[in-house]
């Protein structure tokens, strides 16, 4: 599935520079995760890098509107950087 950022986002900046996908910026008043970008860093790295560098236990988290299986982050992953070889 999809991040979520919640409402304990501070907007420290931390998260929306380390995500590979363009996937987080900001919103009316914190942070927000384009569900249609986010791969949970699938691709990229082994964990999703903005839940590692957020300062705030349980801000970012798993999208409960926006299940996905592990295949269909990795097919978001190939489709938005590598969909000219396609």
């Amino acid at each position: 599935m999809s991040l979520l950022i919640t409402k304990k986002c501070i907007n420290c900046d931390m998260c929306e520079p380390e995500c590979p996908n363009q996937a987080i910026t900001m919103g009316d008043s914190i942070y927000e995760i384009d569900p249609a970008r986010c791969t949970e860093c699938i691709g990229h790295y082994d964990e999703p890098t903005c839940m590692k560098v957020c300062p705030i236990d349980n801000t970012i988290i798993r999208d409960p509107a926006h299940p996905e299986s592990n295949e269909a982050l990795w097919d978001k992953f190939v489709l938005l950087h590598h969909a000219d070889k396609i």
